[in-house]
C-alpha cells in the first residue's frame, strides 16, 4: 500500500520546549538594558508572559508568526542588536531539535518531520543545540552584551535536566539504529555527530562500532554518504576524547575526492556558502569557486590548537585549502604572521603526527612563497 504524506503537525517531533530561545530572548532583553517588567510594558503583555518565554515554560515556538515578528522587531527598536530576529529564529530551531529527542525518547520520529533532517546544519545552529550540554556561549551570541546590573548569581546558559539530556541522546541512538535500514542519510549523520556530546561510556563504545561499520563501506572513492558517516563518527569520537579514528580518516582521504567533499562541508559549516542545503549532495561538487575561503582560513587558523582532539582534521583541511587557493595568503600580511606563529607552536609541540608534520612543512613553504 502506498504511504500517504506525513502530517506536519501533531506528532511528538512537533512539540517544542523553549529553553534555548528563551535564554536568547533574555540576552537580547538585557542587551537593550530592559528589565522583564519594562519589556512586558513595552509589549503590552503581562510580566508572567515574559518570564514564561525566558524560562522556556512558554516556548516562543508556540507564538503566532506575526507576534514573533513584532516581538523581535520591537526588541531591536528598543536597543537589542539588529540580528536579534535571526538569532531567535535559529534558537527556536535548536529547541525543536532538542524537543524531538526529549519528547520522542526511544520512539521513532519519521525523517519527513524530524527537525534533524530539515537541512544541513551550520556551526551556529549546532552550537545552540549543544549549548545546554556544553554550557559554552555560542560565539555568535557574544554581541549580546548585558546592560542590566546583576543582582546575585545568575544562570549563564540554558539548562536541561540530566533525565532530559539522557532522553535526547537515547533518541539519537534510536534514530541512527533505525537509519541503518532506511534511506535517511542526513538525519542519521547529524544524529551521529551530536552523539559525540553525550560522553556516556556505552555511547562512546557505540561510536567506535559505528566508525568501523562506516569506514568499511567508505573506502570506495566517491561514496559521499559513507564518507560523511565515517567523518561524523570520527569527529564525534574526538569530541568524546578519542582522536584515534580522526587520524585514520585524514590519512585515508589524502589525495582523493574526499578532500573536496570535506572542503565543501567546512565551507557550509562556517557560512561561506550563502544558500541553505537540504541534503549532502552539494559536497560532491568539484567546482568550489562559489566561495572565497577567507572566512574558512581564519576559522581554521584559530583552531590549530596542539592540544585539540580535532587538530588532525583542522590541519589537514587548512593544508588542502591553501593548496587549492594559494592566493589566500598573498595579500594578507597579518594572516601570514598569525599562521607562522601557530605553525611554529605546532612544530615544537610534539603533538603532531608524521602526516601532520608534513602538512606543517607544506604550509610553512606556502608562507615563504607568499612572502616573496
Amino acid at each position: 500500500m502506498k504511504r500517504g504524506p506525513i502530517a506536519l503537525t501533531g506528532g511528538q517531533g512537533s512539540r517544542s520546549t523553549g529553553v534555548v530561545s528563551g535564554f536568547v530572548l533574555k540576552l537580547a532583553r538585557q542587551s537593550a538594558a530592559l528589565t522583564q517588567d519594562q519589556l512586558a510594558e513595552a509589549l503590552a503583555v503581562d510580566v508572567t508572559t515574559v518570564q514564561g518565554w525566558e524560562s522556556g515554560r512558554r516556548p516562543l515556538a508556540a507564538t503566532h508568526a506575526g507576534d514573533f515578528l513584532r516581538l523581535s522587531a520591537r526588541l531591536s527598536r528598543l536597543g537589542a542588536p539588529p540580528s536579534t530576529r535571526r538569532h531567535l529564529t535559529e534558537a527556536i530551531e535548536a529547541d525543536q531539535v532538542l524537543s524531538a529527542g526529549i519528547t520522542g525518547g526511544g520512539a521513532v520520529v519519521h525523517a519527513e518531520t524530524h527537525p534533524l533532517a530539515a537541512r544541513v546544519h551550520r556551526r551556529t545552529l549546532t552550537n545552540l543545540i549543544t549549548w545546554p550540554i556544553t554550557r559554552t556561549l555560542p560565539q555568535q551570541l557574544e554581541e549580546f552584551a548585558s546592560k542590566v546590573p546583576r543582582r546575585g548569581p545568575v544562570a549563564s546558559h540554558p539548562s536541561l535536566a540530566a533525565e532530559e539530556q539522557h532522553r535526547f541522546f537515547d533518541h539519537l541512538l534510536t534514530v541512527v539504529e533505525r537509519g541503518r535500514r532506511t534511506d535517511e542519510p542526513l538525519l542519521r549523520r547529524q544524529a551521529v555527530y551530536l552523539l559525540g556530546f553525550d560522553g556516556r561510556l556505552q555511547v562512546v563504545d557505540w561510536l567506535r562500532d559505528e566508525w568501523r561499520r562506516a569506514w568499511r563501506s567508505t573506502v570506495r572513492d566517491g561514496n559521499i554518504t559513507g564518507l560523511l558517516e565515517a567523518r561524523s563518527a570520527s569527529v564525534a569520537l574526538a569530541s568524546a576524547g578519542d582522536s584515534t579514528h580522526i587520524h585514520d580518516f585524514v590519512d585515508q582521504t589524502i589525495d582523493t575526492r574526499a578532500e573536496v567533499a570535506n572542503l565543501n562541508y567546512w565551507a557550509h559549516w562556517i557560512g561561506e556558502l550563502s544558500e541553505e542545503q537540504t541534503s549532502d549532495a552539494f559536497m560532491s561538487n568539484d567546482d568550489t569557486r562559489s566561495w572565497t575561503g577567507v572566512r574558512l582560513l581564519h576559522h581554521l587558523i584559530n583552531r590549530l590548537d596542539p592540544n585539540s582532539s580535532h587538530l588532525p582534521l583542522n590541519l589537514h583541511t587548512l593544508h588542502v585549502l591553501i593548496a587549492s587557493r594559494p592566493a589566500l595568503l598573498a595579500e594578507r600580511t597579518d594572516v601570514r604572521k598569525r599562521l607562522a606563529e601557530v605553525l611554529d607552536k605546532l612544530a615544537s609541540s610534539g603533538n603532531v603526527t608524521r602526516t601532520g608534520r608534513g602538512q606543517v612543512v607544506g604550509l610553512q613553504y606556502a608562507l615563504r612563497i607568499a612572502d616573496r
